[in-house]
């Protein structure tokens, strides 16, 4: 999905609770009781979210299912092989989807969730993040353009598009997992002017969340981070702001949960004001030619690199 840039206007809105959960997300996409509860659990936290006065709800990337290349890729020998995707139990990931969608519109809360969407066989499916508004219509998808070896070798098709979309006035873009290895894709959402980013994983890896806040310190925006529940001991899901400080994060302990956050593009606290108001204007006016007209040429104590 391509958007254009943003209006210079300023937002109608300038704030959004935003919920980042962490949820049990299953890998046999064949075990049809595993995807029930997953639905099931994510539902729970949705209800959760809106309790919590939450706008938007995140989940992790696979969140209904995060197929393991050893339950869809594995030959008879251990090596790996193209999955068969037949085996998938699809009409219950559709059915679990389109359950989230019409409890969203009950609830009246946007909600990004984790999956894999099928195409025409026998191509590969997405390795996809569905955004579902609060009226609870699917209104876009953002399919895993950067993919590990393995998912683009044995398992998935690669997506093409970045995705940006608004909610109450503030810009949110998507990424999954491994696509945090890839910085040109965070630099593109700033420079479409996303607020925030929403990173959804399915890692058990603390370097990870690590990059996670460098993006919201070097591009000054806030990052979702999502992580399933059973591999939050290290790093657990919670929200970055601009800045790089975590601002809220879920237990540590292995159970579902939500961390809650009101994004606030005018926030008053020092390292958010300073990070949106003074860092990242000077940062795109820096990359946007300032310095262009400054440069010196001819000059001998600026051409001369080999005297002090």
């Amino acid at each position: 999905m391509t958007t254009s840039t943003p209006d210079e206007c300023p937002s109608p809105s300038r704030t959004l609770r935003l919920a980042v959960a962490q949820s049990t997300v299953p890998e046999d996409p064949t075990d049809r009781g595993a995807l029930r509860a997953a639905g099931q659990e994510i539902r729970a936290l949705m209800a959760e979210a809106a309790g919590a006065g939450a706008q938007l709800v995140q989940f992790p990337e696979g969140a209904i299912v995060y197929p393991s290349k050893h339950v869809m890729a594995a030959g008879p020998h251990g090596e790996l092989v193209p999955a068969d995707w037949s085996r998938a139990a699809w009409d219950v990931m559709r059915e679990e989807a389109e359950s989230i969608a019409v409890l969203a519109g009950e609830l009246r809360l946007w909600t990004v969730f984790g999956s894999i969407h099928p195409l025409t066989p026998p191509n590969w499916p997405h390795n996809s993040l569905f955004v579902v508004s609060d009226r609870g219509e699917l209104v876009a998808r953002y399919d895993k353009r950067f993919l590990s070896h393995t998912e683009v070798s044995y398992l998935y098709t690669p997506g093409r598009e970045p995705l940006v979309f608004e909610v109450g006035g503030i810009r949110i873009g998507c990424a999954l997992c491994v696509e945090a290895n890839f910085p040109p894709l965070f630099a593109e959402y700033e420079r479409l002017g996303v607020d925030c980013v929403l990173l959804s994983v399915m890692v058990d890896d603390a370097p990870r969340a690590r990059v996670a806040q460098a993006y919201g310190t070097l591009y000054c925006y806030w990052v979702g981070y999502a992580v399933p529940a059973q591999f939050s001991a290290k790093v657990p899901s919670g929200i970055v702001a601009p800045g790089g400080r975590w601002v809220a994060q879920c237990p540590a302990d292995g159970q579902p949960a939500l961390a809650v956050v009101d994004i606030d593009l005018d926030s008053t606290d020092t390292d958010i004001d300073v990070a949106l108001r003074y860092a990242r204007p000077w940062r795109r006016r820096a990359q946007d030619g300032l310095y262009r007209d400054r440069l010196l040429v001819g000059d001998p104590r600026s051409d001369g690199r080999t005297t002090f």
